[in-house]
């Protein structure tokens, strides 16, 4: 059995042939041009745009995402914390335009909790990002961003102390 036919060998050499689960699979191989321009450009990238927004990942694999005048409020998200500890293999991706000081209790909690952080600084465009908690893979959430009033995490009712609850009995 042959698997080329006549005429189909010479024009084989420019593609490569992968053999995967007893199917070939051919891929063409990159010509002079395309190496040059990955060359002086860089290797080609899905979605540069959206990497450069999101901190160098995209958005479909955002957990969470807070603007830079988030980040900067004096106390930390509480949703993030959460976040971290709901997804414990996700990255913390911070702004490096940011002052240090303004990143530093983002970068305190990463260690605590031990997840990887890691400062991205692009010079080249400018974002209004200042945090992104992500995947490796995509989760595709609908809502990334957090707001005062959009806390997905409600707080539990106080419990009463012993003594209110000695109050409200004599109360009846």
């Amino acid at each position: 059995m042959t698997i080329f036919q006549k005429g189909t060998f010479r024009s084989l050499f420019s593609y490569i042939v992968i053999a995967f689960d007893m199917e070939l699979i051919l891929l063409k191989k990159p010509g002079v041009e395309e190496v040059l321009k990955q060359g002086m450009h860089g290797p080609l990238e899905t979605k540069p745009e959206e990497r450069k927004k999101y901190l160098g990942t995209l958005r479909e694999r955002i957990i969470v995402a807070l603007t830079k005048k988030q980040v900067a409020e004096a106390k930390i998200y509480p949703q993030v914390e959460k976040y971290i500890k709901d997804y414990p293999k996700a990255r913390l991706l911070l702004n490096g335009t940011l002052n240090y000081t303004e990143i530093s209790k983002y970068i305190k909690m990463a260690s605590t909790l031990k997840i990887d952080h890691t400062i991205v600084t692009n010079n080249v465009q400018d974002t209004d990002i200042g945090l992104v908690l992500a995947m490796d893979y995509a989760i595709d959430k609908e809502e990334i961003f957090l707001s005062k009033k959009n806390v997905p995490y409600p707080q539990g009712k106080k419990s009463s102390s012993i003594l209110q609850k000695i109050f409200k009995r004599g109360k009846k």
